[in-house]
Order: C-alpha cells, then sequence, then structure tokens
C-alpha cells in the first residue's frame, strides 16, 4: 500500500498566504492598509476555517449518503 501525503489546495498555508497577500494588494489600491502582522493572522484564520468547514461538510456528506459504510 503507498502512502499518499498531499493535501487538498485548500489546506496549503501558501495558498491562503497568497490569497490574503492579493486581498491586500487590492485593498491597498483602494487606499485601504493591512499591516503584515495582521496579513499573517488572517491567512491562518481562513485555513482553520476551511479545515472547519471541511470537517462539517465531511459529517454532513456522510449523514446524506445513500450507502453505508462496510
Amino acid at each position: 500500500m503507498t502512502m499518499d501525503f498531499s493535501k487538498p489546495w485548500y489546506q496549503s498555508r501558501t495558498i491562503w498566504g497568497a490569497v490574503v497577500s492579493i486581498g491586500a494588494s487590492v485593498a491597498a489600491l483602494a487606499d485601504i492598509r493591512v499591516p503584515a502582522d495582521d496579513q499573517a493572522i488572517l491567512a491562518d484564520s481562513l485555513l482553520q476555517l476551511t479545515a472547519l468547514g471541511g470537517g462539517v461538510f465531511s459529517i454532513f456528506g456522510r449523514l446524506k449518503a445513500d450507502q453505508a459504510l462496510r
């Protein structure tokens, strides 16, 4: 059996850091400044929220599934 250590894109700190960085750049164009420390906190918060959402979605999917687990 092979081990797959990959993860979904939405669980990547790099992806969320990039999203927050892009968002902060767009906000700067609108003359809204987001300090670097807040960007890091925001990226971590988004990652935690997506993990929470994934867990809730998994449980919901299992409850609504048509077939039983073996």
